[in-house]
């Protein structure tokens, strides 16, 4: 059990999406970086001077005993930009992916040199033919 597993876990499949995950994580806390510290900040500008972070529906107002219940849609819209942004990136990165792919799929494999004998054969070959007509 302990062999499969090692084997399993050893394969180059396995430690690609392992290195993948890792690397997606951590573009996906300097994407939100981007957008919570450089995108919201400018576009709350933009709008005049709105902070997305504190955008809410307030429920119920806290008081002192019970705490506010409100619905945070500011953290939702940022969430939505981390989102787009993110597949945008992922989109434009397998489009690269995919045109490299082409374009070695499209350049034609040189056909290898037959081997001595088989030209040997054919130029047996072609004689006979001449030898004939």
């Amino acid at each position: 059990m302990w062999k499969e597993f090692k084997e399993f876990a050893v394969k180059g499949n396995v430690l690609d999406l392992a290195v993948a995950v890792i690397i997606g994580g951590a573009f996906g806390k300097i994407v939100t970086s981007f957008v919570n510290d450089l995108i919201m900040p400018a576009i709350g500008i933009l709008l005049g001077k709105v902070n997305f972070s504190d955008l809410k529906y307030v429920i119920t107002p806290g008081t002192e005993d019970v705490a506010e219940a409100a619905i945070m849609y500011g953290a939702l819209l940022q969430s939505i930009v981390d989102f787009v942004i993110i597949a945008f990136s992922i989109f434009m990165l397998v489009k690269v992916l995919t045109f490299h792919k082409k374009k070695e799929a499209e350049e034609p494999e040189p056909e290898p040199e037959p081997a001595p004998d088989i030209v040997l054969l054919e130029e047996i070959r072609d004689l006979l033919k001449q030898n004939r007509e």
